[in-house]
């Protein structure tokens, strides 16, 4: 369990901005989406104005049922609405301050129990203490990811690795640690003592990097002290075109239209879920693959198999898009400067995602609300399920359709550097590693076993 260390176990001062930007950034440091955490403070707030001569610091058990009690008389509060404001209360006192926690907690719903009490990590981030402490710095990391264009997923991660660093050097300031040897030290004992892999270890690397040569501005010198972990290299896992149609066949709707493309088009899961519907060329049996990894665009092949069902599947987004247009919405992200130079772009048919999201959300970044696309995780858990369906004992993911096609492709005889540009490999010899499973002569050996 996490340990809040900071002044409010002290002195509790719930009418202090500091109070509710820290309780908040204990929300979200429990996985709670950050559009949400902005309603767990209100049923904190409402929880103290509903007894308001008494402190958080002395309140009890009784207190809380009674309030939740309240909420679940009055006829606009939902169910889910109790629950939210329970699991809120939860965070409070077990997570943000533990010293006060009442005689009993309040019982908690199964989907909102935490995590056991274990031990805790030296990098383990009390919630809010880096932005309490450090907000200037969170800041300047922010300011430089979003000038370079970094996705959001890729500022959340440095941000993460920036927290994790600064608490596992007790929350001094980072402008006062001896560069390399503090990297270093942290580095090493991800290595030894967290025993992460080798990419996570790298990837904690380029986030320090980072963090002192663009968001502080601090050189360094050479890291020769500090090299990046070497990864292994791994064979690709890849089905048989029986085991890829069992899969499939038990996957039905958008997971299934999606998990096709995936296989029939060589797409990256995101690739996949970030699909525009202008990306998508029914005439030419084509899917243009926009900033694609390494932010390089290709174009790849739309199989005949998955045409009538994507047409068939846009033609219902488009009634849902239709239908947020007519109540005011229908947005979609955009990058900024293109947005600003197209102000009505957000809400044209050929911008809005393939894969849309069944509801609306707010744009962490801006604030806005608007529909974004599809939650991957959706697509996880359906491949997951059909594979265990399938009895299938591989170890598969998505990206095992990706690795399947050009593998496939490779199979049917189609020229290895065709294959590489289809999956907008750099180099050809990431694309040769798909060789290894083709029988043809000098790439297989008999078994002297087999005589």
């Amino acid at each position: 369990m996490i340990i809040f260390l900071c002044d409010f176990q002290m002195n509790v001062n719930e009418n202090s901005d500091v109070f509710w930007k820290a309780y908040q950034a204990c929300v979200e440091e429990h996985k709670v989406d950050p559009a949400h955490a902005q309603f767990y403070v209100r049923w904190v707030k409402a929880f103290l104005s509903h007894l308001p001569d008494k402190p958080l610091e002395k309140r009890s058990r009784e207190d809380i049922e009674s309030f939740l009690k309240d909420l679940s008389s009055r006829p606009a509060i939902k169910e889910w609405q109790v629950g939210q404001a329970r699991y809120a209360l939860r965070l409070l006192y077990e997570q943000f301050l533990p010293n006060f926690k009442p005689a009993a907690s309040p019982a908690a719903d199964a989907d909102h129990a935490l995590p056991e009490t274990r031990e805790s990590f030296r990098d383990e981030v009390a919630p809010g203490e880096v932005e309490r402490r450090h907000g200037a710095i969170l800041q300047a990391v922010t300011t430089e990811i979003r000038a370079r264009h970094y996705s959001y997923r890729t500022e959340q991660t440095y941000l993460d690795w920036v927290r994790r660093f600064i608490a596992f050097h007790g929350y001094g300031d980072p402008h006062h640690l001896k560069v390399a040897p503090a990297m270093k030290a942290y580095l090493d004992y991800l290595a030894i003592e967290r025993e992460v892999s080798a990419s996570t270890q790298n990837q904690a690397l380029n986030a320090l990097v980072f963090l002192y040569r663009e968001a502080l501005k601090q050189p360094f010198g050479e890291l020769d002290e500090i090299a990046h972990a070497k990864r292994p290299q791994r064979m690709p896992v890849v089905l048989t075109r029986e085991e890829v149609s069992a899969v499939l066949a038990r996957m039905e709707d958008v997971p299934g239209l999606m998990a096709g493309l995936l296989y029939g088009s060589g797409l990256r899961l995101m690739e996949c879920v970030r699909l525009r519907v202008k990306d998508v060329d029914f005439a030419q049996r084509q899917i243009m693959v926009r900033n694609g990894k390494g932010q390089k665009d290709r174009i790849t092949m739309l199989a005949e198999r998955y045409l009538q069902p994507l047409q068939d599947h846009l033609a219902q987004v488009k009634v849902l898009h239709e239908q947020d247009l007519a109540q005011g919405n229908g947005a979609v992200y955009l990058w900024p400067g293109l947005e600003r130079k197209y102000p009505n772009a957000s809400r044209e048919w050929r911008w809005q995602y393939v894969f849309p999201a069944k509801s609306l959300s707010v744009d962490p970044r801006s604030g806005r609300v608007r529909r974004h696309h599809i939650n991957e995780n959706l697509l996880h858990r359906t491949v997951k399920q059909a594979v265990e369906q399938a009895e299938i004992t591989k170890t598969v993911s998505c990206h095992t359709f990706r690795h399947s096609f050009a593998t496939h492709l490779l199979q049917a005889g189609s020229d290895i550097r065709t294959v590489q540009e289809l999956l907008g490999h750099a180099n050809v010899a990431t694309t040769m590693i798909y060789t290894h499973v083709l029988n043809r002569p000098g790439l297989t050996v008999k078994s002297p076993a087999d005589g």
